[in-house]
């Protein structure tokens, strides 16, 4: 325990509860040599911080060690997970959300923040996760060899349909669900193709990165590959139109309206689950406004898909263009709610679901 949190609650009280010492000095006379943060780095499993305040993130995310929360962390080699709870505006500020990040590439694990109402009386993001929830995220987080030797395509990003040579048709897809996809599929063993539409964002390292534009590019690439593996995951944004014709020169303002003809795009997930050598998990997604559930449930019996993650868009939810996401997974006779959180953790527990139902259909 930090000082801070001394302040919240006693030593006492959670000693007496976990029937187990509370650790709350740096340097520890009573230590055998005085090193307690060093053999409490050596003898955890995992590490997890919860609360996680804004302040020790900033310590963590700079090297600071002037407690011995922080220099537990340094001398740490053990898997490491925060748990953040601040006030709405401090998780929101740009430098707390650097350091998040700067945690997240140095490997820390992130649980949570939730959205919710706030000890302030402030309602946005920034609670602390529940403990059952933190608690499942640490068992769950086992997934170091759960696909190990298993090959995953994963569609990502959103397409371009080109109208001229200026301008196109496209969607809010930003590829964030799709590339920490990847990285939880590397994560757990997976080699893994990632065919990408436009995205600003970097593919993880040992990942094989496809880039395309079109449709039909992502419909020629993904068909190609998907015979070579195991598992599809077609997290793409694919247009369902294309304009019918593509002017070789700007179409110019003239007329007060003007008239675009539009063909319907090919069905990547219908197509991969009806291969005569599918993969032998296919995972779609589905993004909807509303009637979620049955939308999700209709995509996945008419495509014959595996699972389907189906996910709310909006101003007021996750989905395109923002850090967290939420999903609704449902499969043939089952379904799972993934609560709002952030893209990365969300993209683990969802290839852990997939590890899981893909090894229960195997042996059913």
């Amino acid at each position: 325990m930090t000082q801070s949190a001394i302040q919240f609650i006693s030593t006492l009280t959670f000693q007496a509860l976990s029937a187990n010492p509370v650790a709350t000095q740096l340097l520890d006379a009573d230590e055998e040599n005085a090193m307690g943060h060093i053999n409490l780095a050596r003898w955890a499993d995992k590490i997890i911080i919860a609360p996680a305040t804004a302040n020790i993130i900033a310590k963590f995310s700079h090297g600071l060690a002037d407690d011995l929360l922080s220099t537990l962390y340094l001398a740490a080699n053990c898997p490491v997970y925060i748990a953040p709870a601040m006030n709405q505006a401090m998780w929101n500020k740009a430098v707390t959300q650097e350091n998040i990040l700067r945690l997240i590439d140095h490997g820390v694990h992130m649980i949570g923040p939730a959205s919710g109402d706030q000890a302030c009386g402030e309602t946005g993001f920034g609670r602390m996760s529940e403990p059952d929830i933190i608690c499942q995220n640490l068992i769950d987080d086992n997934t170091s060899n759960i696909l190990h030797g298993k090959n995953v395509l994963i569609s990502a990003g959103p397409t371009r349909e080109p109208l001229d040579p200026v301008r196109y048709i496209t969607n809010r897809s930003s590829g964030k669900m799709g590339y920490a996809l990847a990285e939880a599929a590397l994560n757990a063993g997976a080699n893994v193709t990632l065919v990408s539409g436009p995205v600003s964002i970097t593919a993880p390292d040992n990942v094989d990165i496809i880039n395309v534009e079109t449709a039909e590019q992502m419909y020629q690439t993904v068909l190609s590959n998907a015979h070579k593996n195991n598992i599809y995951i077609g997290a793409a944004a694919v247009a369902d139109y294309s304009p019918t014709t593509i002017n070789s020169k700007k179409i110019k303002k003239q007329a007060e309206t003007s008239v675009i003809n539009l063909h319907k795009t090919k069905d990547i997930l219908a197509e991969v689950a009806c291969l005569p050598e599918r993969p032998t998990f296919v995972v779609g997604f589905a993004a909807e406004t509303d009637n979620l559930e049955n939308y999700a449930k209709n995509k996945l019996k008419q495509k014959n898909l595996d699972m389907i993650a189906a996910n709310w868009v909006g101003k007021s939810q996750g989905g395109f263009e923002k850090d967290e996401n939420a999903l609704q997974v449902y499969w043939n006779n089952g379904n799972k709610t993934l609560e709002m959180t952030d893209k990365k953790q969300l993209a683990t527990q969802l290839i852990s679901l997939i590890a899981e139902r893909m090894n229960e259909q195997s042996t059913a």
